[in-house]
């Protein structure tokens, strides 16, 4: 028996005796690909892994909506938001009330009167409870929205750039805060003759110089950004859903308004005139699809009536003429 195969059949093959490999399949026809493609829904024949192998189906990602009113919220989350703002904002205002009775700057059991001088007095009590309430709403939002609907922050909100697509209006940035200015000198003109009450918050804010200016900052610098997320970006479009564009717009326009009507003494005129500037502010949002739009015009509203408080401290501090 010799080592190599005499047979002269195998004459060419691996010394070895290995037999020879299977010529290399030809790939399917794309006309074999899907000889009886399937319909959505419906169960393939046999075993479905070995159809799967042999018979692949053309696939296609879903496609992002591009309605501006789809949000990952629902009213359950805003049945949730609602009471955490309430209790957020309590026990915010307690601890610091807790923290300046143990530093002795308030007595031990104020009465509402007391609290309330207080407030208006200290620039870190009533700004800075404000600026904690409003990262706290801020946070609930960031972390059901990423983390419980797993969606992006900004862009589900609808802080987002400009797009000449999809905008109604124009989409040059600094038409908005130009019109914000001009819309805080029509309100002046529309209630120059109307004053809040002396009890009125906002009249014992502006005579203290150091909380005048505290919160003049926040204003120009938080409550746009806070008050446009919540209204205009959170709200705005859970009641569109509901209600439908114009009543969402008008909605949210009037907790705009009632929201500062604690702080204006409830002078109705004004009230009045700050629900109608909600208004412009949530059309604005509409027709551009951004929270941006609407946020350059409360910023550029918000920043005139500063400016103009600055002035006129200053004239009336360092403006008198000396006597002769």
């Amino acid at each position: 028996m010799s080592l190599f195969d005499d047979n002269p059949k195998n004459a060419g093959n691996d010394p070895l005796g290995h037999s020879e490999l299977p010529a290399p399949v030809a790939p399917p026809q794309e006309s074999q690909l899907h000889p009886f493609p399937l319909t959505s829904g419906e169960i393939p024949p046999g075993d479905p892994f070995t159809y799967g192998a042999t018979h692949p189906q053309p696939y296609t990602f879903a496609t992002r909506s591009q309605s501006d009113l789809d949000v990952p919220w629902s009213w359950g989350h805003f049945f949730c938001f609602i009471p955490f703002a309430v209790v957020s904002l309590v026990f915010i205002q307690i601890i610091f009330t807790v923290y300046y009775i143990q530093t002795k700057a308030l007595s031990a059991h104020p009465t509402q009167k007391e609290l309330q001088q207080f407030a208006v007095s200290k620039p870190v009590f009533a700004v800075g409870s404000m600026v904690l309430w409003y990262a706290a709403l801020f946070l609930f939002l960031y972390l059901t929205i990423k983390f419980f609907y797993n969606r992006p922050f900004w862009e589900s909100l609808r802080w987002r750039k400009f797009d000449p697509q999809i905008s109604k209006l124009p989409t040059k940035p600094w038409l908005y805060v130009l019109s914000g200015c001009a819309l805080s000198f029509l309100v002046m003109l529309a209630t120059a003759k109307v004053k809040a009450p002396e009890h009125a918050p906002i009249q014992d804010i502006l005579k203290n110089k150091n909380m005048a200016f505290a919160f003049m900052g926040m204003a120009v610098f938080v409550a746009p950004l806070a008050e446009e997320t919540i209204f205009r970006a959170y709200l705005y479009p859970l009641f569109a859903r509901t209600f439908g564009v114009w009543t969402s717009i008008i909605l949210t326009a009037i907790l705009f308004g009632v929201m500062h009507g604690t702080q204006l003494g409830w002078a109705w005129p004004i009230v009045i005139a700050l629900t109608g500037v909600g208004i412009v502010f949530a059309f604005v949002r509409s027709r551009t699809e951004t929270v941006l739009a609407s946020y350059l015009m409360h910023l550029g509203y918000n920043s005139t009536l500063a400016v103009l408080f600055v002035i006129g401290f200053f004239l009336a501090k360092y403006g008198k003429l000396p006597h002769p």
